[in-house]
C-alpha cells in the first residue's frame, strides 16, 4: 500500500479529485455485473433444454437487484467534475462515470431481452468482421489428438488445493469459495477479491494450470496492484477494461504453458456465438451452429451458447479473441506489459495512465504475472496462428 503519509500529501494536492474518485468508489462497489447477469437455474433449464431435443428456449432467471438503478446513475451524475481542474484527468473520469452508467443500465435490464442485449452493446460492443475472420481461421484446424492432461478427473476441492499451491508464488491473501452460479468453471471477483470454484464441475490438468494463469497469473494480480494505487478507481475498472485485461490473461495462459489448440477454439466459438446475436439468432439456433455445424460436443456448445444468451445477448466473450490479438502483438514488438497490470485499465488508457504517473498519481506496481518471465508454450501451431491474425 502507499504509505499514508504520501496519500495524504497527494489528498492535500488534489481535494477535489480525490473526494469524487473517494465518492465513486462507494458506489462502484454495489454493481459487478457478472454477479447478476449468471442464471440461478442453469442446470434446470439445460435437461428441459436437451428434453425438447434443443428446440426449446431456456427461461432463465436471475438474481434480484440490491440497489435502486435510478438512484444510483443519478448519484454517478451528480459529481461536479467540473471541480476537477486538470483537463486530461476531468475528461478521464468523465469518460468513467459514463462506463458506469452504462453498466447500471445493463444489470438494470438483464433477463428483458433486446434491452439488456442493446446495452450490452454499449459497453461490450460486437464482433468486427476481422474477428469472425480471425475466429473461422482457428476453426479451421484439425482438433489435436487428445491427452491425459485433457481429462477431466479433479474434484472442485482438488481444485482448491491446487490453486492455493499456485498462489504461494505470489505476495497477496487469496480467497477461495465454491458457487453453482457462475458460467465459467472458476472466476474473480473483483469486488470481493474472491476465486470463485464451480461446485458441480470436475478439472483436468491442463484445465487447472490454464485457470491459475488466467485467474490468478492476471486477474488477481491486477486486482491487488490496483488497490494499491493512490486513486480507487483503478482497481474498480476503467473502460473497456474487459478486451485488455481478458488479452493479457489469455496471453498468461499461452506464456505459462497452458493455452491449448482446444482453448484458442473455445475463444473462436464464443466470436461465433456473439456473431450469432448480431445476425439475429436465437438461443437454439446459436446452439445449432456450434453444436451442429461446427461439430462442438453439446456440454460445451450449451455452455458457450448460454454465454452468449444469458441475460438476453451478451457480447463480452467476443473481447478474448480480440484482447489476445492486440496483447499478443504487443508482446511480439518487445513493448513492456507492466502499466497494463496497474489494475484494471485498457489500452486506451495507457496514455492517461502515464501523465497521471508524472504527477505522483499512479504508482509502480508491485505484483507482476510470473508467466511473462518466460515463453514455456511449445506449440508451433498455436505461434503460427497467433502470428498470422488479423
Amino acid at each position: 500500500m502507499i504509505p499514508v503519509k504520501q496519500q495524504n500529501e497527494l489528498q492535500r494536492q488534489y481535494p477535489a479529485l480525490f473526494d469524487i474518485d473517494s465518492n465513486l468508489n462507494r458506489l462502484v462497489k454495489r454493481i459487478e455485473l457478472l454477479s447478476y447477469v449468471n442464471p440461478l437455474n442453469t442446470e434446470k433449464e439445460k435437461h428441459r433444454f436437451f428434453a425438447s431435443k434443443c428446440t426449446c428456449e431456456p427461461e432463465f432467471k436471475y438474481p434480484k437487484l440490491k440497489f435502486d438503478p435510478y438512484k444510483l446513475q443519478r448519484l454517478f451524475f451528480s459529481q461536479r467534475l467540473d471541480r476537477i481542474e486538470d483537463d486530461t484527468i476531468r475528461k478521464f473520469y468523465q469518460e468513467v462515470v459514463y462506463y458506469y452508467a452504462n453498466m447500471i443500465q445493463c444489470i438494470e435490464t438483464i433477463g428483458r431481452g433486446k434491452k439488456f442485449y442493446y446495452n450490452s452493446l454499449r459497453v461490450h460492443g460486437t464482433p468486427t468482421e476481422k474477428d469472425v475472420d480471425n475466429a473461422r481461421f482457428i476453426l479451421h484446424y484439425k482438433d489435436e489428438p487428445a491427452s491425459s492432461d485433457m481429462d477431466k478427473v479433479y474434484s472442485p476441492e482438488e481444485a482448491k488445493t491446487y490453486f492455493e499451491e499456485f498462489a504461494q508464488q505470489y505476495d497477496f491473501p487469496l480467497n477461495i469459495r465454491f458457487s453453482v452460479h457462475i458460467a465459467a468453471d472458476a472466476m474473480v471477483s473483483n469486488a470481493t477479491k474472491t476465486l470463485f470454484i464451480k461446485k458441480n464441475s470436475k478439472f483436468s490438468k491442463n484445465q487447472l494450470l490454464t485457470l491459475a494463469n488466467h485467474e490468478i497469473g492476471v486477474h488477481l494480480v491486477t486486482t491487488y496492484n490496483g488497490l494499491q494505487q493512490p486513486l480507487a478507481i483503478f482497481s474498480n475498472g476503467l473502460p473497456k477494461n474487459v478486451e485488455t485485461q481478458e488479452g493479457l490473461a489469455v496471453l498468461s495462459e499461452y506464456m505459462g504453458g497452458a493455452l491449448t489448440l482446444k482453448r484458442l477454439k473455445e475463444l473462436a466459438y464464443r466470436v461465433m456465438a456473439a456473431d450469432s446475436l448480431i445476425k439475429g439468432y436465437s438461443f437454439a439456433d446459436t446452439y445449432d451452429l456450434i453444436h451442429g455445424q461446427y461439430k462442438l460436443n453439446r456440454d460445451e456448445a450449451f455452455a458457450i451458447t448460454l454465454r452468449a444468451h444469458r441475460g438476453g445477448g451478451f457480447t463480452k466473450d467476443r473481447l478474448y479473441l480480440s484482447g489476445l490479438r492486440k496483447i499478443y502483438r504487443r508482446y511480439q514488438n518487445e513493448e513492456p506489459l507492466d502499466v497494463l497490470l496497474t489494475g484494471k485499465v485498457a489500452l486506451d488508457n495507457e496514455q492517461s495512465i502515464n501523465y497521471m504517473k508524472s504527477l505522483g498519481l499512479v504508482k509502480p506496481i508491485t505484483h507482476k504475472s510470473h508467466s511473462f518471465k518466460q515463453k514455456l508454450n511449445t506449440n508451433a501451431t498455436l505461434d503460427f496462428i497467433l502470428n498470422n491474425l488479423k
